[in-house]
């Protein structure tokens, strides 16, 4: 959980995916933009795909597939590109303890309440906040779960459409159950016009996710092109059960980029394991949506 710092080798992730698997058994004919492939397979779950760009459904679900090798039954991811149209699914709908990605969604109804009260954060809570996103801070997402109170954060998962999301009972926030679905569903949010978080609230959570300090700038951003602007939020959670709950949201905006992703997992044996399972995955999805378009 946050406060602690993550190994330096474990930043490193994998060294490199898989060699891909044999392809599909397919039609022999090309798939047609914007459909989706039929889905490649990982822990008896299919990685779904879709695109507007001929080629890339196809390429992402055999890559995501080889990256995932060995983690299916415990993990799960969803993503979106908007420059290409493109989706992916993978176990979406799974529920995870949460850990420390909820605080983007503390963040998110902090913001609607301020929002639907027509007031400005007050200096404290810009305290808090940065706090909390920046530096994955425990105590001062304490003070703003209850002081958000368990209402206020289901009205926020309810106008946000995050109906999948379970607030963590009794105050334990990062036992909140998530979907992956629902995070990219947050991302959405996050980057594009809507009626639930305006401009101004966009830009500030936008903002803080970017100055992630660097010791927790691991996870969704391996592979990242140097021309993104990226924002994270990660979390990690060791618990008896399931063992250690290792997450990455990333968001990556400007110079053409439009896209962001959702990596969860479970039963890792330690963080550095979770961390390169998160990190495969990450890999893979950056390089093939930045791939130099042949269309």
């Amino acid at each position: 959980m946050p406060g602690t710092h993550i190994p330096r080798r474990a930043k490193r992730g994998l060294a490199a995916v898989l060699a891909a698997g044999s392809a599909l058994t397919v039609f022999a004919a090309a798939t047609p933009a914007g459909a989706s492939t039929p889905g490649a397979t990982v822990g008896g779950s299919k990685v779904t795909c879709t695109s507007q760009q001929h080629g890339l459904a196809d390429l992402l679900e055999r890559d995501i597939t080889t990256a995932l090798h060995g983690h299916g039954n415990a993990s799960a991811l969803a993503l979106y590109d908007r420059t290409t149209a493109t989706t992916c699914t993978f176990r979406a709908d799974q529920a995870f303890d949460s850990a420390s990605v909820v605080k983007v969604t503390v963040l998110g109804a902090l913001l609607r309440q301020a929002m639907e009260r027509h007031r400005a954060l007050t200096s404290r809570e810009v305290a808090l906040t940065t706090a909390m996103i920046t530096k994955s801070d425990n105590d001062a997402t304490n003070a703003l779960w209850h002081q958000i109170g368990h209402a206020g954060i289901q009205h926020f998962l309810d106008v946000a459409g995050m109906r999948d999301t379970v607030p963590g009972p009794k105050g334990k926030w990062g036992r909140t159950q998530i979907t992956a679905g629902d995070q990219v569903k947050l991302l959405r949010l996050l980057t594009s016009d809507n009626q639930v978080l305006d401009t101004g609230a966009r830009t500030y959570a936008l903002r803080l996710m970017n100055r992630v300090v660097p010791e927790q700038r691991w996870g969704a951003p391996a592979g990242a092109p140097r021309t993104a602007t990226v924002h994270v939020k990660n979390g990690w959670l060791p618990l008896d059960t399931n063992g250690w709950r290792v997450h990455s949201l990333g968001v990556f905006t400007g110079r053409g980029h439009d896209y962001g992703m959702a990596v969860l997992s479970h039963g890792n044996r330690t963080m550095q394991k979770g961390v390169a399972t998160v990190e495969s995955a990450a890999r893979v999805i950056n390089r093939d949506l930045n791939l130099p378009s042949t269309s």
